[in-house]
């Protein structure tokens, strides 16, 4: 086992007793700290709590469902989320990206799998955590973008943002006049390489467009056909 892992604490949230239990054999095996809740509300106030390194999310849940779990853990933290589902439906993997998943396994998981992507996710947590903060601040004509405050502040006002939007228009305002395919920017965001449909770059870029939306014209978030996207800056 790598050292990386080493004491790293996991909240499992999920209704089945079976695989908590499952999941806290296993991990705790591997060496890891493991604490497990069985609905929502349980999940959210262990969270909290707990102080996890990782959260592992199921998504039908009692009380709570794991969106709302994940929105709420999205309000006050960055904590990786690998969200667990029965359907493995395309719309569930947009839907847990956009509100800050980092990764998806589909019941019935393997756990070997599940085990590598758990690492996965914390190496780059841990990375991105060890990055220095030298550029933290970006600045623009009426924009200003903080990756460490999580703020935005536009035409002089902080505006509520998403941590998804805000790390997607960070990563783009960081490597001006540059195109990155809908693929790069998953994997340079997201962190992971995304099995599945690739729109919800789309969505993003749509709802940042929305938001900053006639703030300058010495800027902008460009569509380059048949490629990918890119912050512009003239």
């Amino acid at each position: 086992m790598e050292q990386v892992d080493s004491g790293k604490k996991i909240l499992v949230v999920d209704d089945d007793v079976n695989i908590c239990d499952l999941l806290r054999l296993y991990f705790e095996n591997e060496g890891y700290e493991i604490k497990t809740a069985n609905d929502g509300d349980e999940g959210v106030a262990l969270f909290r709590d707990y102080t996890p390194d990782l959260v592992l999310l199921d998504i039908m849940l009692p009380k709570k469902d794991g969106w709302q779990v994940c929105r709420e853990i999205r309000e006050s933290s960055t904590t990786p989320v690998i969200m667990i589902t029965a359907k493995g439906e395309v719309f569930d993997k947009v839907l847990g990206l956009e509100l800050g998943a980092d990764d998806f396994v589909v019941k019935p998981f393997d756990m070997k799998e599940l085990a590598a992507r758990v690492k996965a996710v914390l190496r780059r947590s841990t990375h991105n955590a060890e990055q220095p903060m030298e550029n933290a601040v970006l600045k623009f004509d009426n924009l200003e973008i903080s990756i460490d405050k999580c703020e935005v502040k536009l035409c002089g006002k902080y505006i509520d943002m998403p941590h998804k939007e805000l790390q997607l228009l960070y990563f783009l305002a960081s490597n001006v006049n540059r195109v990155f395919t809908r693929d790069q920017l998953l994997d340079k965001v997201w962190g992971f390489e995304y099995l599945g449909d690739s729109r919800t770059v789309d969505v993003h870029i749509k709802r940042l467009r929305e938001r900053l939306e006639g703030a300058s014209d010495k800027w902008s978030l460009k569509t380059v056909w048949s490629v990918g996207y890119k912050f512009e800056c003239v």
